[in-house]
């Protein structure tokens, strides 16, 4: 997937958690993230968080830190 794209569906996700109060949003995210991206997925949203996050939401910088990495 494009690196562009998988910047998009997170930022989509975090547009809909920010509605939430600050805690519930984060934890939102990550949970999504975690449910519904498969491992592909989240290894290239680390490798793109890794070289800087360009594009990414503030809300899906904090949830990083409760999304899986694959192994």
């Amino acid at each position: 997937m494009s690196p562009d794209k998988l910047v998009y569906m997170a930022n989509q996700i975090a547009r809909f958690m920010e509605t939430k109060p600050h805690a519930e949003g984060v934890a939102g995210v990550a949970s999504h993230i975690n449910d519904f991206w498969e491992p592909r997925m989240r290894k290239q949203f680390f490798e793109i968080l890794e070289a800087g996050g360009d594009g990414l939401r503030p809300l899906v910088r904090e949830a990083a830190e409760q999304i899986r990495r694959p192994s």
